[in-house]
């Protein structure tokens, strides 16, 4: 029978401090040369306040995961989404919260279990800066 009883478990808020060098990294990796990940001249002119970072780059906060004690090795991801307030940019001090907000089964050769975590982003102010929402498969 599945166990539901971790929903709604949440983590502590954790912080995460965006650097240019990250960003840059990040963006380099991906093979993403577009300036506003790396030219902080260009992403003033276009209005922002430094480089801005690319929209997958908060799947790269090490953050922990709520009511989950998993052996990795039978872990996949299954998705990820983020859904953005404003764009995260190099300076911010963003802190963080997951919740575990769903847990469901579907059968196959064999039976997997899916997580869904739920990741909030504020900034210094309180405001929402972003939401991400990853599916963690347990097979």
């Amino acid at each position: 029978m599945l166990d539901t009883s971790a929903i709604g478990t949440k983590t502590e808020w954790t912080t995460v401090e965006v650097e240019k060098g990250s960003i840059k990294a990040f963006a380099d990796a991906l093979g993403d040369d577009n300036p506003l990940y790396c030219d902080e001249e260009y992403a003033r002119e276009k209005g922002y306040p430094s480089i801005v970072a690319p929209p997958t780059f908060p799947a790269t906060f090490h953050l922990p995961k709520p009511g989950l004690d998993l052996e990795l090795s039978r872990t996949l991801h299954g998705e990820q989404e983020f859904v953005y307030e404003r764009p995260i940019v190099a300076g911010d001090i963003l802190h963080c919260i997951s919740e575990l907000v769903d847990v469901y089964e579907r059968d196959g050769k064999r039976k997997m279990t899916f997580y869904v975590l739920e990741t909030r982003g504020e900034d210094s102010n309180g405001s929402l800066v972003y939401t991400g929402r990853t599916t963690i498969i347990y097979r």
